[in-house]
This record gives C-alpha cells, structure tokens and sequence, in this order.
C-alpha cells in the first residue's frame, strides 16, 4: 500500500467516514468544505493528531496546517517531506 492509499484508509477508519471508500477518494479534492470530503475543523484537530501518531509527522502552525490539509495531494507531500 502506497502512501496516499495508507492516509486514506487511515482518515476513513479514524474519522468514521463509514460511506466514504478509501479508493474514492480524489487525490486533488478539498478535504473542507462542501467539495471532497466535506470536512469540518474539529477534523482539522483530528488529522493533525493522526499524522504525528501515524506518519511521524508534525503539523508545527496554522500556516503550516492550512497548506498541508488541502488535498490528500498536499498531505502527502507534507509527510514524506516532515517524516
């Protein structure tokens, strides 16, 4: 399983996205919003936790953050740059 595959399934399976398929997934859709997944900021928190515990990688700002949590793109390119 590649990267983007493990960050999907793991952001279905932690953030109880129970209709969402992993393999659905647009790599380039927004994560927020009423486009892509439809996340809301208490995800934000959520993600940010999850990818120091699972990808040791650490989200340091709101900057930071804002420019990684855009795509499954963007976060990916987040972690194998901060792993």
């Amino acid at each position: 399983m590649d990267l983007k595959e493990q960050i999907k399934a793991t952001l279905v399976k932690e953030l109880d996205l129970i209709d969402i398929n992993p393999a659905e997934i647009d790599d380039e859709a927004p994560l927020f919003g009423d486009e892509g997944l439809g996340l809301d900021s208490l995800d934000a928190v959520e993600i940010v936790v999850l990818i120091h515990k699972f990808f040791k990688a650490e989200i340091q700002d709101m900057e930071q953050g804002q420019k990684a949590l855009q795509s499954i793109n963007s976060l990916t390119a987040f972690i194998q740059e901060n792993q």
